[in-house]
């Protein structure tokens, strides 16, 4: 197989060296997806071709695509409207992947969203785009204009009596609006906060109407699967989820930065293989794997296979699939500090223990770092963590998901936080580049 076959998603980026352009994404098959997809089969097929396929949401959820697209498809009982949404705002600490997909190769999103938008019939169609992402904008905006001069947007795509009309629709720059609903409010130009569940965006999401909402790399991920079919697709996984995933690391390796590997790929691997080691004189102590939101890994997880469930069944969530390390020259209980920081910052405001909770954590881990912590402060920690996290005790996840990285770092870390109490300082050195 080609580099192409055995990586669908950046195949194309490593043929051509760089950037590709609308020619190259032609060359190498590119809107073959798309075009099998409008003049060879039902909007049925499609759905059941990805529901085969048994591709996963690459946003952190997991969720299967072929399910989710087939809510919709069986929407509204009354004629209108049906949209769809590409979440590519993209606001996880640590995670650069679609950013990277958007800019390299933005043809194989829009592509995607054709065939997503032709399975759910829908005729509206648009990528929420994080307002920081001035490249990525650029360059997608520049390879719509092109897909509609080449007849793949606008009315009868390929000649067919399927017309799609896709936007960017720049976001406000808020990390709740990953959260789809809160991102569906922010489309309709209202403050961007969850709205409550159910109904869910399937059955009544933009403008009361039956919406599909996937991200990036999920997206990116379906031409493929129309070339070249599901089970294709399902054995370039090495354990039970199919495809490839773009895996990312962040830290002081060698090498970080990011590759699309087979799902499955085990954590070693990640960090020594392609991240090409840490750096001379720095110990991997933990991993949050997938973004901040994540609860921490550490030794006796490394070698476990990066996918949803083993990843699951090790207390943590593979999210993003783009990791952050903590070497042995940093504090967690700084790291955690700085994590809350941002939490506290991005809450919408909408819950108590989320708009109170989460700051005064932030205040009592600031404490403790700076050697001011007292005799009980780790007990209103567990407890703050096991209420805040808790499920059901806030509106929608930002809470629970801020507090996975310190629940974990309690469990895993605990005598790093009981050295900063007993000693009235932080042992870790200062100045280390």
């Amino acid at each position: 197989m080609s580099i192409q076959e055995t990586k669908p998603l950046i195949g194309r980026v490593e043929e051509i060296g760089g950037r590709v352009s609308l020619t190259d994404y032609e060359s190498g098959g590119g809107y073959g997806g798309a075009r099998r997809a409008l003049t060879e089969m039902s909007p049925e097929e499609v759905i059941d071709l990805v529901r085969e396929s048994d591709l996963k949401g690459r946003g952190g959820a997991g969720f299967p695509t072929g399910m989710k697209w087939g809510f919709a498809k069986d929407e509204p009982p009354t004629p209108g409207a049906k949209y769809l949404v590409c979440n590519a705002d993209e606001m996880e600490p640590g995670t650069f992947k679609d950013r990277y997909l958007m800019e390299y190769n933005p043809h194989i999103l829009i592509e995607g969203m054709i065939i997503g938008a032709y399975a759910i019939q829908a005729d509206r169609a648009y990528v929420f785009l994080r307002g920081e992402y001035h490249e990525p904008y650029k360059q997608l905006t520049k390879a719509i204009q092109e897909a509609q001069g080449r007849g793949y947007l606008g009315p009868s795509v390929l000649g067919s009596d399927f017309s799609l009309d896709l936007r960017v629709h720049l976001s406000g720059g808020r990390y709740i609006c990953g959260e789809e609903t809160a991102l569906l409010n922010a489309l309709e130009g209202k403050r961007g906060q969850p709205r409550s569940k159910p109904p869910y965006p399937p059955a009544s999401g933009a403008w009361g109407r039956p919406t599909i909402v996937n991200n990036v790399e999920t997206f990116c991920n379906v031409p493929a699967i129309l070339r070249y079919g599901a089970q294709w697709y399902k054995d370039l996984g090495l354990t039970e989820d199919s495809g490839t995933k773009l895996f990312g690391v962040s830290g002081r390796v060698n090498k970080p930065g990011l590759w699309e590997l087979p799902m499955g790929t085990p954590i070693r691997e990640i960090v020594d293989t392609h991240a090409a080691g840490m750096r001379n004189g720095y110990k991997l102590r933990g991993v949050l794997p997938g973004g901040a939101s994540t609860d921490f890994l550490v030794e006796e997880h490394f070698d476990l296979p990066m996918d949803y469930k083993t990843i699951q069944s090790a207390g943590s969530r593979m999210g993003t699939g783009t990791m952050i390390l903590m070497d042995d020259s940093i504090c967690p209980v700084d790291m955690c500090r700085n994590l809350e920081h941002f939490f506290a910052q991005e809450s919408c405001g909408f819950c108590t223990p989320c708009r109170e909770g989460i700051p005064w954590v932030e205040e009592l881990l600031a404490e403790i770092e700076n050697g001011t912590g007292c005799e009980g402060d780790l007990e209103i920690l567990d407890q703050q963590a096991a209420y805040i996290g808790g499920p059901g005790n806030t509106f929608c996840l930002h809470a629970p998901g801020a507090m996975e990285p310190l629940q974990s770092a309690l469990k895993y870390f605990r005598e790093d936080f009981e050295e900063h109490i007993r000693t009235g300082k932080c042992p870790y050195q200062r100045g280390r580049s």
